[in-house]
């Protein structure tokens, strides 16, 4: 049941974030224990997620004719270096087209050919065209058909603009012994911004589905959500978090001068033919791989970033000039208004890109159920270390991973609820929020001035291509930052603009801790000192 108060929730299951893991995961438990009360929560709009803006698609095998199981988990191999667990790749890539069916039943549409089959694209480290979508906005159609499922369903709730501080562990509870070896979570404590008010949500079960990290660094292409917020809180929580150092930066989003969100060029259009070219129009990726633009996205990122640094030019450009036009207006609407909206014609001109952070390969360590390492805490999506990706992902399999983790964890959810075998004592005794001694900012720039100096530090030092020597003055710089943050965090009531703050300074030192350890170079991480000879051609 739901029961609450001005500043105490108590549900069944809590939800954090309102993407494709955790609506697909809701959905899935409100169908079958239609009596369990579910309250998802998400620090925005409803619909703003990483999924929304999800533009190329979902890979999934649909034609059986021309493609099959053992080459998407081949290609999810080859694009995650080896780093990846193949189980978990086969067990994802097999339940792909049935998971893929539910969300065609849950009302999502996605392009077919006059004779009803799916459209199907290819994209960087595919061998087949397999990724299914809707024209250049898959996410967002995605994002659609499950918000509309999910209203209908009565025993779930969605809290918009609720932002989570902090999760509630043994840790909150006054008089409760605490092994590290067996924590164990109780909900989270949420802060209301429309009313300003902190709240303790109380559950059963919590799952934590909030997506990316990508605003660590000064350019991305992640919504601005997108901060870390559940792995931060997890890793304060004594979670266990891997494989920071794995960071992928999409190759093509379009330059701007702009910090911040940049707008993603799907890696579609180099499926359907675009070239990459220098600014003086001269094709550079035969240099760095056989399967040129084809190529997975660490390969092609760091060959533009090597480009990039021989020119001193600020972008490359994409070539679609001799792309088939109408071809290319009815697969990418909006790539093309984009392009417009720039003053841009793609049939004449180059679009200007440069690579850009786009998606954390790790994050909180999870099984095949999604089960983190925290009693009754679950993780589904981007904030995950699931050992789908390894050390690069493969384009388009996020929305798989997903669709197939939601659904593991609900399953797993499930039998939990069934069993009910919960502290319910543990959860009667979680305390309020206590704010008595804070004060309130009356000045954002601090939050602001140290936020710019963070994501200066990760993109100068920590980023496409590292260094033993940038990554020690890294740890040196990001410390300072921290102590500043702690010490304006200790002293100051909530605000999202701080709490997010906190949580990017957690993801930027276990980025930086993670690629000190590593002691060879793979798939997405490239540190120049580690390499026996460069992989750059001049």
């Amino acid at each position: 049941m739901i029961t609450s108060t001005s500043s105490k929730i108590t549900t069944d299951v809590l939800v954090i974030g309102s993407g494709i893991s955790g609506l697909s995961y809701a959905i899935k438990i409100a169908e079958q224990l239609p009596e369990t009360k579910i309250t998802i929560v998400t620090k925005s709009d409803e619909d703003e997620s990483n999924t929304k803006y999800a533009q190329g698609g979902l890979a999934v095998v649909t034609d059986f004719n021309k493609d099959n199981f053992e080459k998407h988990i081949e290609d999810t191999m080859r694009a995650g270096d080896g780093e990846n667990k193949r189980a978990v790749v086969e067990m994802v890539i097999k339940e792909g087209p049935a998971r893929f069916r539910e969300l065609v039943d849950w009302g999502t549409c996605f392009d077919k050919e006059q004779d009803g089959d799916y459209k199907l694209g290819r994209e960087g480290g595919h061998t087949e065209n397999r990724i299914v979508h809707h024209k250049d906005i898959t996410g967002f159609e995605i994002e659609r058909a499950l918000l509309a499922t999910a209203k209908n369903s009565p025993n779930i709730t969605i809290l918009s603009h609720h932002y989570v501080v902090d999760l509630i562990t043994e840790h909150q509870i006054p008089n409760k012994e605490l092994n590290l070896e067996a924590i164990t979570c109780y909900g989270a404590y949420i802060l209301d911004e429309k009313n300003n008010t902190t709240k303790r949500i109380t559950a059963k079960i919590t799952l934590v589905a909030t997506g990316g990290a990508g605003h660590v660094y000064k350019n991305t292409t992640n919504p601005i959500i997108a901060t870390g917020d559940g792995i931060a809180f997890v890793h304060r929580a004594r979670g266990k978090v891997s494989n920071m150092q794995y960071y992928q930066f999409h190759p093509t989003a379009m330059y701007s001068k702009r910090d911040g969100m940049l707008f993603l060029i799907s890696e579609a259009v180099r499926g359907d033919g675009a070239k990459l070219k220098t600014k003086d129009g001269k094709p550079f990726m035969h240099k760095y791989d056989e399967r040129e633009e084809l190529a997975s996205r660490d390969i092609v990122a760091r060959a533009i970033d090597n480009e990039l640094i021989i020119s001193g030019d600020d972008c490359v450009g994409l070539d679609c000039t001799q792309m088939d036009r109408e071809k290319f207006i009815e697969h990418f609407p909006n790539i093309y208004q984009k392009c417009l909206d720039e003053g841009i014609d793609p049939f004449k001109q180059l679009i200007p890109v440069v690579p850009a952070c786009h998606y954390l390969m790790g994050g909180i360590d999870i099984d095949m159920d999604g089960q983190s390492s925290i009693k009754n805490l679950f993780a589904v999506g981007e904030c995950t270390n699931s050992g789908l990706h390894g050390a690069n992902r493969l384009a388009s399999n996020s929305l798989l991973e997903g669709l197939v983790f939601g659904h593991n964890a609900a399953m797993k959810s499930i039998e939990y609820l069934k069993k009910d075998d919960f502290n319910y004592q543990d959860l009667a005794n979680v305390p309020e929020w206590n704010e008595e001694g804070m004060k309130i900012i009356d000045e954002m720039v601090m939050v602001s001035y140290l936020r710019k100096q963070l994501q200066e530090l990760m993109s100068d030092l920590v980023a496409i291509v590292r260094s033993h020597q940038r990554l020690e003055l890294a740890k040196k710089k990001q410390r300072e930052i921290y102590e500043a943050v702690t010490e304006l965090y200790n002293y100051s009531k909530l605000s999202p603009q701080l709490s997010e703050l906190r949580n990017l300074v957690n993801v930027s030192y276990l980025i930086i801790k993670h690629s000190l350890q590593m002691k060879e170079n793979k798939g997405s991480f490239y540190n120049k000192d580690l390499a026996s000879k460069s992989i750059y051609v001049d």
